[in-house]
């Protein structure tokens, strides 16, 4: 199966389990997947139903990893999808943002109530779909997903009370990216191996290499959310700029301290601008993205993403993880790198 034929199955899966929900939260959460307008009209989606679909590909490629076909994986990589996509309709709400994947966020069109509802929602959803029907594998899957949970809950709640700071370490943001973005990852990668009954040594070396893949897709992300393209983000320009997020490239350009440093956490001390603020302060905007260039940390974030990568495939080296399926995890980890370009 391509993997675009991997992403279509997940998307029609996918769906199936959004269909449970009862009508008013399905309209929401059909909203943020994309399948419908505001007022419930259909509209295009791509196959994985918004977003990357790498989470998806991983709890595939995970089934395969343990010698099991990558349909035993759908119901991980729906899971993880549905997870996916509750921290972001909640992190919406808590950040602000009034723009994710080229339209107006659900809380903005919903209002925060409906949103904070459709993301609980789908994370209970994501438990139920890998315990039905119930079996030994599925109770380790839905263990596995409670415990992300746990970690996306305090890697948001370390993202919030860097906001609150004038500057955070490179070692305190990298926690912090281990678990907001990391332990979705590595459960991704970890799923589809536990559904298939694999054993622990398996599912241990592809959370190690899931580890390196998390670290890698933040740093990428980082970039992007200074310097991608709105096109590609469906973000506004410098989006984590104007929030004043703590990023990795932004903690490493804090950590030089030279005069660009300085400057840096001068302007990261003063007070955010409210949502929605007329875009003409995107020259200083620019400004103190080229602040962070100028102290290394864009050079850093790109550099420590390709290590990352390596140390990634590094770790599928002599795994007791099918081989064909180690060469496709290696291929996707190396896949991450130059999305901010």
């Amino acid at each position: 199966m391509t993997a675009v034929a991997e992403l279509v199955s997940v998307g029609r899966a996918l769906r199936s389990a959004v269909d449970r929900l009862e009508p008013n939260t399905w309209a929401v959460a059909a909203y943020h997947f994309g399948w419908v307008d505001a007022v419930g009209r259909p509209s295009g989606s791509d196959p994985a139903g918004g977003g990357k679909g790498v989470r998806a590909r991983l709890a595939l490629l995970s089934a395969q990893a343990a010698g099991a076909p990558a349909e035993v994986g759908l119901p991980g990589a729906v899971a993880v999808e549905l997870l996916h996509n509750f921290s972001l309709v909640h992190d919406d709400v808590m950040d602000g943002d009034l723009q994710r994947r080229h339209r107006r966020t659900v809380w903005a069109v919903f209002g925060v109530p409906a949103a904070i509802l459709t993301g609980s929602a789908l994370q209970a959803l994501a438990l139920e779909v890998v315990l039905d029907p119930p079996t030994p594998a599925g109770a380790r899957a839905a263990e596995l997903l409670a415990r992300t949970s746990r970690a996306l809950v305090g890697g948001q709640f370390c993202d919030l009370d860097f906001e609150r700071r004038e500057s955070v370490t490179v070692a305190e943001c990298t926690a912090m990216a281990a678990g907001k973005t990391g332990a979705l990852v590595v459960s991704s990668a970890a799923v589809g191996a536990v559904l298939a009954g694999a054993g622990r040594d398996t599912v241990a070396a592809l959370e190690r290499y899931a580890e390196h893949v998390g670290l890698a897709f933040q740093l990428e992300d980082d970039l992007l959310g200074i310097w991608g393209d709105p096109a590609v983000t469906g973000k506004p320009a410098l989006a984590d700029l104007r929030a004043r997020k703590k990023s990795l490239p932004v903690a490493a350009a804090l950590a030089t301290g030279g005069p660009a440093a300085d400057r840096l956490r001068a302007w990261l001390a003063t007070p955010s601008p409210p949502p929605g603020r007329p875009v003409e302060d995107l020259a200083e905007l620019r400004a103190v993205a080229g602040l962070v260039e100028q102290a290394g940390g864009r050079v850093w974030a790109a550099a420590e993403a390709a290590r990352q990568v390596a140390l990634a495939e590094q770790a599928l080296v002599g795994a007791p993880v099918e081989p064909d399926a180690a060469v496709e995890l290696a291929g996707l980890a190396r896949s991450l790198l130059g999305r901010s370009a």
